[in-house]
């Protein structure tokens, strides 16, 4: 049988209980993502981290830590990260210090993050800000996407320096659309020659130095009646084909309420799953639902794919579990005491604001 270990889920607080170690056990899963509620200290989240890998070293442990409004982890030590607009706008006075910039920020972002074990944060946002999505906003670079992409890529110069894999986010972009598919389901109505030409340049002139993707839930109907996640036509024919991308694709989280219509029908988290595996993503993220009645959505969509494989309505993808793989660190970090003292990153903290 194939290895493929698709699900990254998350686990109900910041400490792992009986049910949490045997979900991080089940052969479906292969990572976690880490949220604000997990933290309570340095010391608590290394400790936390060790033994989740002690019971699966292969576990990719995740976290959205991007900068900004959206960073989890922001005391004990944790440098607090600009939002990357406020690159965006340094760029438009200073384009070269803007990238040293971006670069010192990612080199910061990661290896505090690697000094406690973590492995990958879901970033950067590759979303053009186009003034009219609250829920991206700020989280934006700019709303060129050329510079957008050379921030992008400065950003990703520093992580891969730290020695962590990247994510760009959310294919083929979600800057254009007011609503959040957190609670909506946003619908671009843009052709796919227009996106193309504007949204997704960046996934093309990245396609080479991106380590991973995330796409939307969005619908784009003039090119598919399905959210960006769950269409082969953008994960497969765009994306993979046309834009050359060869790394690994996570779906966005499944409990979103983007992910909960496909073709107009409500779907479980299990269907939503298929949906994204089968049409081209390796890994499919189910969040913030291990607190909800003893987690049983999370045992759901764990047993119903293992399931669903046998019975062959989805197919497990040895290269689904490669890219997987490939995105963990393939470098010790270094320990938080070691990083205090280490020139790279002191000169990195010197540059982060420019």
């Amino acid at each position: 049988m194939t290895t493929h270990s698709p699900v990254i889920l998350d686990i109900a607080g910041p400490a792992l209980d009986a049910n949490d170690r045997r979900r991080l056990a089940h052969p479906m899963t292969g990572g976690l993502i880490l949220f604000g509620r997990h933290w309570q200290s340095r010391a608590q989240i290394t400790q936390l981290v060790a033994e989740i890998k002690s019971i699966r070293p292969d576990l990719l442990v995740c976290v959205d830590h991007e900068g900004g409004r959206v960073q989890r982890f922001r005391t004990d030590g944790f440098t607090h990260l600009p939002p990357m607009r406020f690159y965006g706008d340094m760029w438009m006075n200073d384009a070269m210090q803007a990238t040293d910039a971006a670069t010192a920020a990612g080199y910061v972002l990661a290896s505090e993050l690697r000094a406690c074990g973590i492995d990958l944060s879901f970033t950067p946002v590759l979303d053009l800000d186009h003034g009219s999505s609250s829920v991206i906003g700020d989280r934006a670079f700019h709303r060129d996407a050329r510079v957008s992409t050379l921030l992008a890529k400065s950003l990703m110069q520093g992580l891969m320096q730290a020695g962590m894999a990247n994510c760009g986010k959310h294919f083929p972009g979600h800057g254009h659309v007011a609503a959040d598919s957190h609670v909506a389901v946003p619908v671009d109505k843009r052709s796919r020659k227009a996106i193309l030409a504007d949204d997704a340049r960046p996934y093309e002139w990245l396609s080479t130095s991106l380590s991973s993707v995330m796409p939307a839930h969005v619908i784009y109907p003039k090119v598919d009646s399905r959210p960006a996640g769950f269409s082969s036509l953008w994960l497969q024919d765009v994306l993979r084909i046309q834009l050359g991308f060869t790394g690994a694709i996570f779906s966005d989280d499944l409990s979103m309420e983007g992910a909960r219509f496909i073709d107009g029908q409500s779907v479980t988290a299990v269907e939503a799953g298929i949906a994204a595996l089968t049409a081209g993503c390796d890994m499919v993220l189910l969040c913030n639902q291990s607190q909800v009645d003893g987690g049983r959505a999370v045992d759901d969509l764990l047993d119903g794919l293992e399931k669903a494989r046998v019975r062959g309505r989805w197919a497990a993808n040895g290269h689904s579990e490669r890219r997987r793989l490939a995105l963990l660190p393939q470098t010790e970090p270094l320990f938080w005491d070691e990083l205090m003292h280490h020139a790279p990153y002191i000169r990195a903290l010197e540059r982060l604001h420019g």
